[in-house]
């Protein structure tokens, strides 16, 4: 075997998306393993996930496009929470505070759902415009922190997730006729609610928000590949000093990155606060979908595609879950193959510099076979 000519395991590691597609099949097959040790069989979970992403019940023979719908539903907050975690990501930050930032644009899309004027598109265009920019002046007091006083993004997005969770609780109830876990139902013209789409879907809950993410991931894409700004991103991501001796505004990349990032987030929130319910919300707790962007983020290598077909991955585990419940396949398993994922796709970096090793310790043995 030429030892200048990659193996297949040395192409792989070189392909971020190759290696992506690999992880996932790994953790497929491991969570398969484990549902035989427990005899379970995991063809109840194959059939699950293909009723899901397809409609059909292989079991049955029948179709229902709801399940499509629902998938697209669980989805979209993950992709946008995804496309949140990163866009800071590509600018050299961590940002564990989508879920704050989630929590934002959630909670100024209710109050707006109230409070704006009841007139059809602009109602809920303009609440989901408030709920963004509400949410991006969240993310950005972090990134002003991070470039003005080099503080954490880590520690600050975790403390400012809390700190947005509890206002939103206290702030909801000052909306009229609001109980302990609910305000009243939203006016139909705040509503993202798509007829056209429901009628496809069998009356799911698929909206305009499924419209809304496409842009989003669009949108990053052009800012992140074709843009001054996103090139200014991408050289303050890679190395600070280097950017900034290249005449990059370094303190304004990083406010912009993180404040964009929020926008995302801020994005999700609207879209399930004014898409998946009817009324808003007290929230009891954290929706997760912030630290689940985290994983959707890292499985997609950061980019706007990766990151919306790892969204639709995580999306589908999430709603297969009833499914394999009532197949009798634990629903934990989903959990486990997602942390799979993960973790595989974290073990990368370890497995280029195995990789490396192997190239240099080929090299010498063709130099010396040389002499």
């Amino acid at each position: 075997m030429d030892p200048k000519r990659p193996g297949l395991v040395d192409r792989l590691a070189s392909s971020n998306a190759a290696m992506s597609i690999l992880v996932v099949l790994l953790g497929f097959l491991v969570g398969t393993v484990l549902l035989l040790a427990v005899a379970r069989d995991p063809a109840n979970m194959y059939r699950a996930v293909i009723q899901v992403v397809s409609g059909w019940d292989l079991a049955r023979g029948t179709w229902n496009s709801r399940y499509i719908g629902e998938w697209l539903v669980a989805s979209v907050p993950l992709i946008l929470c995804g496309l949140s975690m990163a866009f800071a990501a590509r600018a050299g930050l961590f940002n564990i505070g989508a879920e704050g930032q989630y929590i934002v644009g959630l909670t100024v899309a209710q109050f707006s759902a109230f409070c704006l004027p009841r007139v059809p598109i602009f109602h809920w265009a303009a609440a989901i415009a408030l709920g963004m920019l509400a949410a991006a002046a969240w993310g950005g007091i972090v990134g002003f922190l991070k470039a003005k006083y080099s503080v954490s993004e880590v520690v600050a997005t975790i403390m400012m997730n809390y700190v947005a969770l509890y206002g939103s609780r206290y702030a909801t109830q000052f909306i009229p006729g609001t109980n302990t876990y609910k305000t009243p139902n939203f006016p139909a013209t705040a509503r993202l609610s798509n007829a056209w789409l429901e009628g496809l879907t069998n009356n799911s809950r698929l909206n305009t928000g499924v419209f809304l993410t496409l842009a989003a991931v669009l949108f990053f894409w052009f800012i992140m590949e074709k843009t001054r700004t996103g090139f200014a991103l991408r050289a303050t991501g890679f190395n600070k000093d280097a950017a900034r001796c290249s005449g990059i505004n370094v303190q304004r990349s990083l406010t912009l990155s993180m404040a964009i990032s929020g926008a995302f987030a801020g994005l999700a929130g609207c879209i399930v606060a004014l898409g998946s319910f009817g009324y808003g919300r007290v929230l009891a707790g954290l929706d997760n979908y912030g630290f689940t962007g985290i994983a959707v983020a890292l499985v997609g290598n950061s980019a706007a595609f990766g990151t919306f077909l790892a969204g639709l991955l995580f999306g589908m585990l999430q709603s297969a879950q009833p499914l394999m419940q009532s197949r009798q396949i634990p629903k934990e398993v989903t959990y486990i193959i997602s942390g799979l994922v993960v973790v595989f796709i974290s073990l990368r970096p370890g497995l280029g510099l195995i990789l490396d090793a192997r190239a240099k310790a080929a090299a010498r043995r063709g130099s010396l076979r040389d002499e």
